[in-house]
């Protein structure tokens, strides 16, 4: 997802061009559709919204790895290693 936002914040124009062949496949002359400034506008917010969600994902993913070693370390100590 971090990615994608990333493409879509910088790039909005080739998500334009991508939604356009997409609709292309089941619609006649979309092709001819043409993007507004604010619809750029809302991809590239919609991608910095995607980098925020993507990075803070990955921020609890590392907080929550972070806390099971913590655990199994505490589990260790406690128990001696033993099983």
């Amino acid at each position: 997802m971090l990615l994608q936002g990333v493409v879509t914040a910088l790039f909005p124009r080739a998500s334009v061009r991508l939604t356009k062949k997409m609709i292309g496949k089941n619609f006649d002359n979309a092709d001819e559709l043409e993007a507004t400034p604010a619809y750029v506008r809302q991809l590239r917010a919609i991608g910095v919204g995607m980098i925020a969600a993507g990075g803070t994902g990955l921020l609890l993913e590392d907080a929550t790895e972070s806390e099971a070693e913590v655990v199994e370390a505490a589990d260790e100590a406690t128990t001696g290693g033993e099983d």
